[in-house]
């Protein structure tokens, strides 16, 4: 009878000592958990300011100014367009 309690007292203690690192664990990974989560969420909140960043940056009025004032381009007139013929239609690409 002593031999029994002696083992049942090691189970219950192997048990417990179970339930406390099962319970750690489980706090531990809770704890990952929120962590992680936090990050998607600063890391979505990033993303959508670099799409409204990108939005910003490709606006079509903002190209053309960057383009008439830092490169000093200047929009495309029928009197400055010169175009070329050719005289001899069959030495284009792919013609036979």
């Amino acid at each position: 009878m002593g031999r029994a309690v002696i083992v049942m007292a090691l189970l219950l203690m192997l048990a417990a000592l179970s339930l406390v690192t099962a319970r750690y664990q489980s706090r531990h990974l809770f704890i990952q958990n929120e962590q992680l989560r936090a990050q998607a969420s600063e890391l979505d909140v990033a993303w959508r300011q670099l799409q409204l960043d990108r939005a910003e940056l490709s606006r079509n009025a903002r190209v053309d100014r960057i383009a008439r004032e830092q490169l000093q381009m200047i929009p495309i007139s029928p009197s400055r367009t010169l175009y070329i013929r050719d005289e001899n239609p069959s030495s284009t690409v792919g013609g036979n």
